[in-house]
């Protein structure tokens, strides 16, 4: 059990200190969740902090690989107008 930060992460800093485990570290191309010191919280908060501060929608998933903030959860956009108002090129 263990969550998971993906490349869409900007590295914005906010997950790392509000890690009750210190399981999030610095890296490249983005931040890193230890997975064996990754709790997801439970037994600390009702709901994983690095996700419940992160602002980037989809950068930290599950173990099942389902985005914790999907699209839409933030900015609160249906996930087809978001995809279909991001550059040809597909990037973010």
């Amino acid at each position: 059990m263990a969550l998971r930060i993906v490349d869409t992460c900007v590295n914005c800093c906010a997950c790392e200190p509000l890690c009750p485990s210190r399981a999030i570290r610095a890296a490249k191309p983005h931040f890193l969740i230890d997975a064996s010191a990754c709790g997801e919280c439970l037994g600390d908060y009702a709901d994983p902090q690095c996700a419940s501060i992160c602002p980037i929608e989809g950068a930290i998933v599950n173990a099942l690989n389902e985005p914790l903030n999907p699209l839409g959860s933030l900015t609160h956009l249906p996930p087809e107008l978001w995809a279909a108002m991001r550059p040809a090129s597909g990037t973010p």
